[in-house]
């Protein structure tokens, strides 16, 4: 076993700096180099080599590259990493559209011995971890339905940012965002069969979603309604969860930002008596470990040859397929974007 992975960070912003706290903590991960547009070509006071190319970074010598760059760069970067022999890890989304993530598969079909593992970090909450034990061990009976909303109060702070621009972001808030809330519905209840919806851009007048409405159903029946908004007014997540004996809401989200509440789940399960009031019980999560978990297993996977179990390339394409199915569930803007629709995963 090697003493030490050298990692290079490719987008060295708020996500990138962030991640690389959380790689400095891992005793197995060595930072020696960074890109970013703002960065000169150098070494920084800490001792680390700056590139302020990307492709550039790609040319020292590292073991492992983090991808932390917009959702047109993204792809791009993660294909020529692994064509250098370098192991992965990109940002959610995946990409612009479907095409992109199946780029990258082509690409990580061809180096069987690499790692490379999408940061859909939610999956790591303590809340949605023990949410998914109840619902797997049928403490609460059978999945009935979800209910989703994630809202932010803006898609981007400017007017110019990438995300607002369709031929770099490839979506709004939905990509953007409400993919975590799809992941996490998937990890509950499986892949969507069936869905509707309705996409909106009245507000913000992007050229990209400012709101997505979707109602879906799997092939066992199980509904779910999602509400993923650039206009809430206030950062809010909230879902729930409703089985045959009970439900779970999980409210709040811990985060960068802290701007979405107390991190909660409540269980309630319903009572034997009929008319009589059900039991709740609410947990408060205090600390958010969900990057450094991923970053941990990401580690874990590439020095112990062990499968990706989160974020695989397998999840990201099925996450992709449904955000994109969503928009062409609406024919409406399908056909104002000339949208390219996925079928129905076998």
């Amino acid at each position: 076993m090697v003493d030490k992975l050298r990692v290079g960070i490719a987008g060295y912003g708020v996500v990138g700096k962030r991640r690389r706290e959380c790689i400095d903590r891992n005793p197995h991960l060595d930072t020696v180099a960074v890109s970013d547009r703002k960065l000169p070509t150098g070494t920084m006071t800490d001792g680390v080599r700056s590139y302020s190319d990307p492709l550039t970074l790609l040319d020292d010598q590292l073991d492992a590259v983090f991808v932390s760059l917009p959702n047109d760069l993204a792809p791009h970067v993660s294909i020529a990493a692994l064509q250098r022999g370098f192991h992965v890890f990109c940002e959610k989304p995946p990409g612009r559209d479907v095409e992109d993530i199946l780029a990258v598969r082509e690409e990580e079909r061809r180096h069987p011995e690499l790692k490379l593992k999408y940061g859909f970090n939610h999956r790591y909450h303590d809340s949605v971890i023990q949410a998914k034990k109840l619902i797997e061990n049928n403490s609460l009976g059978q999945l009935v339905n979800l209910k989703g909303v994630y809202g932010k109060s803006r898609i981007v702070s400017f007017s110019s940012d990438w995300r607002t621009r369709r031929r770099d972001a490839g979506g709004g808030i939905l990509l953007d965002q409400g993919i975590h809330l799809l992941d996490m519905m998937r990890l509950f209840a499986g892949d969507f069969t069936d869905i509707s919806s309705f996409i909106s851009n009245n507000y913000w007048n992007h050229d990209v979603e400012d709101n997505a409405y979707a109602l879906m159903r799997t092939s066992q029946g199980v509904v779910a309604m999602v509400h993923s908004s650039a206009t809430q007014w206030r950062h809010q997540f909230r879902l729930e969860i409703a089985l045959t004996e009970g439900a779970i809401v999980l409210g709040g989200i811990l985060s960068g930002s802290k701007s979405y509440g107390d991190e909660t789940m409540t269980t309630i399960v319903k009572s034997a008596e009929e008319g009589a009031m059900p039991v709740e019980k609410t947990t408060k999560y205090d600390f958010d470990h969900s990057w450094q978990d991923e970053i941990n297993e990401f580690t874990e996977a590439i020095l112990r040859d062990k499968p990706i179990r989160y974020g695989n390339s397998e999840d990201a394409l099925r996450t992709m397929e449904l955000v994109y199915r969503i928009y062409c569930a609406d024919q409406n803007w399908q056909r104002r974007f000339d949208l390219k629709c996925p079928t129905m995963p076998e």
